[in-house]
């Protein structure tokens, strides 16, 4: 039950159908799914979670030197999974966690069935040929403004990652979500993000796998999801005609159905 209780896990649908873990991105918690949820718990038992430092999660169990690389966040969703002894598990990420997913089905494949990536990014600043959106000095920038003033950063970021403005009630709430979570936390989970580079770990995916892009992504360009698709081994990609970071919460039934074409095949 520690495990349970330190990542706020919910459990909801049909108890002993296969089961699918949704896993929320940066600055974000497992709130950030409750419009896509609903289209899944008829037939499978659906799991969600907060990440150790977000949303419901216990903020006594943050180690520094834990969280200071995704291999971290891996080895909780490993725990998860392992505690509901129901795998193997649909892993379904956004963002970050299409990542974090990605090292945990390595390090255990026999705990995940299939991998869906929503906004995938395996390595956030450009290099040569490979595009990942960002220079050096940008995310250098993003994360010296998080230093600086924290609120200022979160007001500004938030409408440019969601995107939508005629919906400008979600920059709001994923503004609000940043500003729910411990600014030395959220500093910490973005130098993990934004500096990782996961090109080399890709081609040792071994479960198939859904790369879900948005149009119009300001924080994973289409480059970016295609790359991923191109180096993991038969992947499968689809781009959604939502656009910005987050279709989850601002085409929440074109998500789902995508989602679940795959995972019911």
């Amino acid at each position: 039950m520690q495990v349970l209780a330190r990542h706020n896990v919910a459990v909801s649908g049909v108890e002993g159908a296969p089961v699918i873990v949704f896993a929320h991105g940066f600055g974000c918690d497992q709130n950030m799914w409750r419009l896509v949820v609903p289209a899944f718990e008829a037939d499978f038992q659906v799991v969600v979670f907060d990440y150790v430092g977000a949303g419901g999660s216990d903020l006594a169990a943050y180690d520094r030197d834990k969280y200071a690389s995704l291999a971290g966040y891996a080895s909780d969703v490993i725990e998860i999974v392992e505690h509901l002894d129901r795998a193997p598990v649909t892993f379904v990420g956004h963002s970050v966690s299409t990542m974090i997913g990605v090292l945990a089905s390595i390090e255990r494949p026999e705990l995940f069935d299939r991998l869906v990536l929503l906004g995938p990014s395996a390595r956030y600043i450009d290099d040569g040929d490979y595009v990942g959106g960002f220079s050096s000095a940008d995310i250098d920038e993003l994360l010296e403004s998080m230093d600086s003033n924290y609120l200022g950063w979160s007001h500004a970021i938030a409408p440019a990652i969601m995107g939508n403005e005629e919906q400008p009630a979600l920059a709001a709430e994923l503004d609000e979500s940043f500003c729910r979570t411990d600014p030395d936390i959220a500093r910490r989970f973005a130098a993990a993000t934004f500096l990782a580079d996961n090109r080399a770990d890709l081609p040792r995916v071994s479960v198939p796998t859904l790369v879900l892009q948005c149009r119009n992504d300001a924080i994973a360009p289409l480059s970016a999801g295609q790359y991923v698709r191109d180096h993991v081994p038969g992947a499968t990609f689809g781009q959604l005609d939502a656009s910005g970071h987050c279709p989850h919460l601002s085409a929440p039934a074109e998500t789902a159905a995508a989602i679940g074409e795959f995972v019911r095949a």
